[in-house]
């Protein structure tokens, strides 16, 4: 992809952003929230100016680099903090996060928009979030002399850059300062195409997770699942992962209380898994607490899913029969054993997990229903796997000092 094309792309994407949002609030949020950026900036100025600079593409990558973002923060006080976001799911949920002096949508790359936000921000140093490559922000940084860092960062060998029609891709690595990677195939794949600027620090999730899983305070509202039989917690899950749950033969029995945390909330869509439910299912906006006449849980809100999962005899996360599943790690501080679609190949932990027998994959509900029986037949096993799970985390965290130690020592 040569530049004129890039530009293209960011032509057409803004079109058909544009397009959306005459049918989706979400695409109408990503347009206007970036209204009036420069006023913005320019009413912040003071609050801002030499700032570090934080951009996360959403919610997921938030929860990534929020360790870093809080040790730095704590290391450097007097150190202004901006938290940028491309995507409205990331900047809606943490638009008011205390971290950060001022939290804001990205505006979209070009060489202008680029070349007035990092004159207006003038940051001493930007950390970029396991993915997102702009072209036009990344080149002006380093023409301004701004080290750029890429955190958490992954590669694998179907991503563009090592395309033979990834050259513009190519150079953008060539922007940043050092790569902090996963995994030591990330740092091999760069090296081989000309970038050993690339240390293995690790995968900074494992370090916000453990840091939520000892600080989680109990949720009023679920106490009464203590005790009162096996909780299956499954969390952003899709309409085919509630196809598979809502079959659970232990659900129906009344063997298993079950909390569904879905990835889209939208009344229709709330109305629906309710109904398929049935009786002894209960909303939680107008829910009163009681588990002992309710068998399930829909949970309409957003932001809970993290403390919930203290809960989980059992964790299902979803999205792995569509484009790949969502964050286990939550589910994995708190010792719960995970079950997942089948898409999650591209996902190290969630490879890993399996491999030591702290998660599972299913392709369909005869899998499902014979993994969830299988794990509800022995307490000892489920307490095993406990172990093994928060072990798990334990040996993988540290990514954040291992980052802070490097830049210390540079």
């Amino acid at each position: 992809m040569n530049l004129l094309f890039y530009r293209l792309f960011l032509w057409l994407y803004q079109v058909g952003i544009h397009i959306a949002a005459l049918f989706s609030d979400k695409a109408k949020k990503f347009i206007n929230g970036r209204k009036g950026w420069k006023k913005l900036i320019e009413s912040k100025s003071e609050e801002i100016a030499g700032c570090i600079w934080f951009h996360c593409a959403s919610l997921g990558e938030f929860e990534q680099g929020r360790p870093l973002i809080e040790s730095i923060r704590e290391i450097y006080p007097d150190s202004k903090v901006l938290l940028t976001f491309f995507s409205p799911s990331g900047y809606e949920i943490r638009k008011n996060y205390t971290g950060a002096d001022l939290v804001m949508y990205l505006p979209m790359d070009s060489p202008r928009n680029a070349k007035h936000f990092i004159q207006l921000t003038s940051p001493k140093a930007a950390f970029f979030v396991k993915y997102e490559y702009w072209f036009h922000y990344l080149k002006e940084l380093h023409e301004s002399n701004v080290p750029t860092y890429m955190v958490s960062a992954v590669f694998r060998q179907n991503h563009i850059f090592f395309k033979w029609y990834g050259s513009l891709h190519r150079r953008m690595l060539g922007f940043i300062k050092m790569f902090f990677v996963q995994d030591a195939s990330s740092s091999e794949m760069l090296k081989n195409i000309g970038y050993s600027n690339a240390t293995v620090s690790g995968d900074t999730r494992f370090d916000r997770v453990l840091s939520g899983a000892h600080s989680a305070n109990p949720l009023a509202k679920f106490e009464s699942l203590r005790g009162n039989g096996p909780v299956l917690v499954a969390g952003s899950t899709w309409p085919e992962d509630e196809k598979l749950l809502t079959g659970i033969e232990e659900y129906h029995s009344g063997k298993l209380k079950m909390v569904i945390v879905p990835h889209e909330i939208s009344e229709d869509h709330i109305n629906k898994l309710m109904d398929t439910l049935g009786k002894g299912a209960a909303r939680y906006s107008n829910w009163e607490g009681d588990f002992n006449t309710t068998n399930s849980l829909v949970v309409d809100t957003i932001g809970m899913l993290s403390s919930i999962y203290q809960y989980a005899d059992i964790a299902y996360v979803g999205g792995g029969f569509g484009s790949g599943i969502h964050n286990t790690l939550e589910a994995v501080a708190f010792g719960a054993p995970v079950v997942f679609g089948p898409n999650f190949h591209r996902f190290n932990e969630a490879n890993a997990l399996i491999e030591i027998g702290g998660g599972f994959s299913i392709k369909n509900i005869n899998e499902l229903q014979s993994k969830i029986s299988e794990l509800l037949s022995s307490k000892s096993d489920l307490e095993k796997i406990g172990e093994i799970n928060r072990g798990f985390i334990m040996r993988n965290s540290g990514a954040t000092n291992r980052i802070l130690k490097h830049l210390k020592e540079k």
